[in-house]
């Protein structure tokens, strides 16, 4: 077994899911694979069973019974990473948005650099976004400006889905009480490690959108990471009250 491990949740990536473990397994630094499939209809799991070989145990599928969102399957995969006794546990999705190259940057800062968490950024030096429209672009940016306003996280991209952590990070934060399971669970996860004191290192890559499948954004995924971020920075200022009485 090594030592990092990558999640990819999946739901219908039968076009994409193939080419993403091959590329994974092709990287230069070792790093096994956690397949976590929402009963994809299109047959998800069943190529991802293809590659699953007893002897060489360096990928796992977890097959779900419904599709409960991308915050539920990234909770379940991290607490059984921890339980197969990963050091550095990776998130990235399945469609080749963020590119499998960057693994090992994003774990070596981790490892050689000393930072808790690494974060696979879009913005952090500009933007670094490929085949997106003006109008989500924007979107996106509005989105970061709007979270940091809110929270005072200083993260460029916290919607940023490509993301590595020591295992102490999952094991601090109370991942039962993970509240979000759209592309809230992304901001929730930076912010409770960032107000946990967590070292942060944000590294640039460069974001290409999907060219095969389709993508999982909706209204109400928008709508969730919208009043997502007021109810986090709610709790939090309750939290004080309470310490101070």
């Amino acid at each position: 077994m090594n030592d990092c491990v990558v999640i990819i949740p999946t739901y219908n990536e039968k076009e994409n899911i193939e080419d993403i473990i091959q590329a994974v397994f092709a990287v230069s630094m070792p790093f096994d694979i956690i397949v976590i499939d929402d009963n994809s209809p299109d047959g998800t799991a069943g190529l991802v069973k293809n590659f699953i070989s007893p002897e060489d145990k360096k990928l796992y599928l977890v097959e779900r019974h419904n599709k409960l969102g991308l915050g539920t399957a990234y909770i379940e995969a991290f607490r059984i990473a921890l339980e197969y006794g990963y050091e550095y546990i990776l998130e990235m999705d399945a469609d080749f948005s963020h590119d499998p190259k960057d693994l090992t940057r994003l774990c070596n800062a981790c490892i050689n650099d000393g930072y808790d968490i690494a974060i696979g950024s879009r913005y952090i030096t500009g933007v670094n976004v490929v085949n997106w429209p003006l109008s989500r672009v924007l979107l996106s940016l509005s989105a970061g400006v709007y979270v940091r306003w809110i929270t005072g996280m200083p993260i460029a991209d916290p919607t940023a889905g490509f993301v590595c952590y020591k295992r102490k990070v999952l094991e601090t934060i109370n991942l039962s009480k993970v509240k979000f399971i759209g592309y809230a669970f992304q901001i929730e996860m930076k912010y409770l490690a960032w107000r946990a004191g967590f070292n942060i290192k944000e590294l640039p890559i460069i974001f290409t959108d999907r060219i095969r499948g389709k993508s999982k954004m909706s209204i109400k995924i928008f709508r969730e990471a919208f009043l997502g971020v007021w109810h986090m920075r709610l709790s939090n200022f309750h939290k004080k009250l309470h310490e101070v009485k």
